[in-house]
């Protein structure tokens, strides 16, 4: 059986979501684990739960196992959570954080732009993900974003000033290279930060 299947059964058998699996030099595969995510009912408010040391022993004690059971070989196991870069690869990641500013590389570069304000060669993007519904019902995404300068602490903004418009893309998940929740800290409480990013390059 692939590692692929091996670990992805063993961890969805446990009760969690497979989020990555990585080999790295020197024989470390490292896996990355998370808990399944529910929508919530309507109005409902949701409530982000994590990965704890205990969860990561548990999958780590299975997956041992499992690998040398089929002859897998590594030097290394680790398992951990996602942590505050977590890659978006699913639909149901995406359904996930909307409303979250995310990172986003475009597998081929956007082309010209209908407004002129973005460069026709830009791949990189940051932005809030949103969710967008067709006439026809069909599910679609886009992040928004602003190119106003972020406003260093203590600085003052004038009233009068202008901010620039906000901007959106449009994308599907097939033209992602790759997708990951902005890496943003905040102290006022985890999944808070972040106001609207503009360009990563």
């Amino acid at each position: 059986m692939a590692l692929q299947d091996i670990v992805e059964q063993t961890v969805s058998g446990l009760g969690y979501d497979l989020v990555e699996i990585e080999r790295s030099a020197g024989g470390l595969l490292r896996i990355t684990i998370d808990l399944p995510w529910m929508q919530p009912a309507e109005g409902a408010v949701a409530t982000e739960q994590f990965i704890n040391v205990e969860d990561c022993e548990k999958v780590n004690r299975q997956l041992q196992f499992a690998l040398e059971v089929d002859g897998i070989e590594y030097k290394r196991l680790e398992i951990s959570s996602p942590g505050i870069d977590r890659p978006l690869r699913h639909a149901k990641d995406f359904e996930r954080f909307v409303g979250r500013v995310i990172d986003i590389t475009l597998k081929a570069p956007m082309g010209a732009a209908a407004d002129g304000q973005v460069h026709a060669s830009r791949k990189k993007f940051r932005g809030t993900l949103e969710k967008v519904l067709a006439a026809d019902g069909a599910v679609g995404w886009q992040i928004v974003w602003s190119d106003a300068p972020p406003v260093k602490p203590g600085q003052k903004v004038s009233k009068k000033r202008v901010p620039p418009p906000l901007q959106a893309l449009g994308f599907t998940l097939d033209e992602l290279r790759e997708s990951r929740l902005a890496p943003i800290v905040s102290f006022k409480g985890r999944g808070l930060a972040g106001d609207v990013g503009g360009d990563t390059e």
